[in-house]
């Protein structure tokens, strides 16, 4: 028998990111330093279709010509097998959510108050805080809408180098008591904590789980939008492809929810013209500068 305390969960968060977290030297401000992005993105999936997972990523591969591969690595594709995959994916039932965090403006930050609870990986856990948020939100208004007796979502990580999910996992125990408190911090959005435990947060390399590997892809194609640094000009096709799956909110808007910006007055962000792009795409309108 299954332990009572863990309650059943109707959906399947499965995340992966690309960039990383550094912040205290960040390109193009330094020569040298850490990722100007940090790319974090899930793949929603309801359960019951969570053992067809598998069969997606065969069809996948072989409809990119990788007939003898079995897991998916996004940057081991060439231009045209990435937006094949990319098209195929957004066939497939499931809801794409995407933060995309500019850091030039983090440069050097620390936060004395976040780094109390989450150590040295408290900006990484923000990050995946304003994911959370918006998946929440999906999977109880899904839920409610669709009269589900079962409303929790199970939160499955991509194992990544230098990343404690001991530390992941109590945080989003923390932020779950205290959205259901109403003591949380920064709350113009808030976690829905009904449908949140911290039993059900995991993580496994990302070759373990098909789903991994589907949001390998989410990760990666919104990376190459938006980076012109380590993966060449900006390449916002890929992203535009997944747009049938970038989950929208209550009114039909993927601005803020399915892709996020930050820092939260992304106009300021000093973002080129390039990099504007696949968020204007996704319904962001950047101010013009004088």
């Amino acid at each position: 028998m299954g332990d009572p305390t863990i309650p059943d969960y109707e959906f399947i968060a499965y995340i992966d990111e690309s960039g990383d977290p550094g912040l205290k030297r960040v390109r193009p401000v330094d020569e040298a330093g850490s990722t100007e992005w940090l790319v974090i993105s899930a793949v929603l999936v309801r359960r019951y279709r969570d053992d067809e997972t598998k069969a997606w990523v065969t069809n996948l591969n072989n409809a990119v010509g990788r007939t003898h591969n079995h897991v998916i690595h996004f940057k081991d594709l060439d231009e045209d097998q990435k937006l094949t995959m990319c098209h195929e994916i957004a066939k497939l039932p499931v809801r794409i959510f995407c933060v995309a965090s500019n850091k030039k403006n983090m440069r050097g930050y620390t936060n004395e108050k976040a780094a109390s609870v989450s150590t040295k990986q408290w900006f990484y856990n923000w990050i995946v805080r304003i994911l959370i948020e918006r998946v929440t939100d999906f999977c109880l208004r899904f839920a409610e809408d669709e009269g589900l007796q079962r409303r929790h979502v199970k939160f499955v990580f991509s194992q990544t180098g230098g990343h404690s999910y001991s530390q992941t996992a109590a945080y989003h125990d923390l932020i779950k008591r205290q959205a259901r408190g109403k003591t949380i911090y920064l709350n113009k959005w808030s976690p829905r904590w009904e449908v949140m435990s911290f039993h059900l947060v995991e993580n496994y390399p990302h070759y373990q789980r098909a789903g991994l590997q589907l949001a390998d892809v989410a990760a990666s194609a919104f990376y190459q939008a938006v980076d012109n640094l380590d993966t060449g000009p900006c390449r916002c096709d890929y992203a535009e492809a997944l747009s049938p799956r970038v989950a929208h909110d209550a009114g039909h808007d993927k601005r803020d929810y399915g892709l996020v910006l930050q820092p939260t007055r992304y106009w300021e962000a000093n973002l080129s013209a390039d990099q504007e792009r696949i968020f204007r795409f996704y319904g962001y309108k950047f101010k013009k500068k004088w």
